[in-house]
C-alpha cells in the first residue's frame, strides 16, 4: 500500500505541476501581514487541488479506529509524545480534510505561505533553504537582511517574492534530536500563519538532513504539533490546507506510517 500512495504522490506532483505550468491593556491587534511582491509569479500548485487525508485514507483501505484505539497506537509509536490530545478530543473528521501529503518541489506551491526550513542568519543556505532563495531571487534575501536573523524554534515572515507563494515563513529548527525546540517550529509558523489570516501553508521536513534529526522522530514531532495545533482554540476553522511536503522516500514511509495515528479514519 505504501508503494501504491508513494506512486499517487508523485503522479498527482506531475500532473498538477503540469495543468499549472501549462504542458510567528486592551484587545490585542492583528499585525498585517507584508504586501505580496507584484512580481510574484500566479503559476504553480494550488493547495486545495491536492487530495486531502481523507482521500489518501480511503487508499490505504485502513479500518476506522475508535478515538481508544487512535490513541493507544499514539503511545505506542516507540515514544509516548507529551502533548498527544488523542486521550482528551474526539477523532474529528475536518481534521483530516485540512492535511495533505505531497512528494516534489516546494518551491512549486501557489500557497499563501511557505515555510522554510532557515538557518539563523535568513540569508539562504542549502537544502530546501538554498532552494527557497534562488528561486525567489535577490530581493528575499534583502528582506531578509532586515529582520536580523531568527533564534532556533522561532519564525519570522517576508513576501514570496518571483516564489508562485504569498510569503515565506521561515523558521530555525534545532541542530540533533531535541523536540521541543522542533516542536516550537512548527507552532511558532502555524502562529504566525493565523496572526497574519493566511489560510493556506506547506512544511518542509525541518531539521532533517545536514542537521541531523532523525526522520522518523521528526515526522512524529510535526505531526504531533499540527495537531496539537488544530485542537486548540478556533485554530482549525482558521486554516484551509496545511501540507507535509516531502522530498525523500524514507519520509513518505514515515508519514504514511504515522498520520493515520494522529489523524485517522473516521
Amino acid at each position: 500500500m505504501q508503494q501504491v500512495l508513494r506512486r499517487s504522490l508523485r503522479m498527482m506532483a506531475n500532473n498538477s505541476s503540469r495543468r499549472k505550468s501549462g504542458g510567528e491593556d486592551g484587545p490585542k491587534k492583528t499585525a498585517p501581514a507584508p504586501a505580496p511582491a507584484a512580481e510574484y509569479s500566479t503559476t504553480g500548485v494550488d493547495p486545495l487541488d491536492i487530495p486531502c487525508w481523507t482521500e489518501h485514507l480511503k487508499s490505504l483501505h485502513i479500518p476506522t479506529a475508535t478515538n481508544g484505539e487512535a490513541s493507544s497506537a499514539a503511545h505506542t509509536n516507540g515514544k509516548a509524545l507529551k502533548h498527544a490530545v488523542l486521550d482528551e478530543e474526539p477523532v474529528r473528521q475536518n481534521f483530516n480534510d485540512k492535511i495533505s501529503l505531497w512528494q516534489g518541489d516546494i518551491t512549486e506551491f501557489q500557497a499563501d505561505a511557505i515555510v522554510n526550513a532557515a538557518n539563523k542568519s535568513l540569508l539562504g543556505g542549502g537544502g530546501v533553504d538554498g532552494a527557497i532563495h534562488h528561486a525567489a531571487g535577490p530581493d528575499l534575501r534583502a528582506e531578509c537582511l532586515k529582520l536580523h536573523g531568527c533564534a532556533t524554534g522561532e519564525a519570522k515572515i517576508t513576501k514570496g517574492f518571483r516564489l508562485p507563494c504569498k510569503h515565506v515563513i521561515h523558521t530555525v529548527g534545532p541542530i540533533g534530536e531535541k523536540p521541543e525546540k522542533l516542536r516550537s517550529c512548527y507552532l511558532n509558523s502555524l502562529d504566525l500563519l493565523k496572526e497574519h489570516e493566511l489560510r493556506t501553508v506547506v512544511f518542509p521536513c525541518i531539521s532533517t538532513g545536514i542537521y541531523g534529526y532523525p526522520n522518523e522522530a521528526a515526522c512524529l514531532v510535526a505531526i504531533e504539533s499540527v495537531r496539537h495545533w488544530l485542537e486548540t482554540g478556533d485554530n482549525s476553522s482558521l486554516v484551509d490546507r496545511i501540507i507535509f511536503c516531502l522530498y525523500e522516500d524514507v519520509d513518505v514511509d514515515c508519514y504514511e506510517k504515522h498520520l493515520p495515528t494522529y489523524f485517522p479514519p473516521v
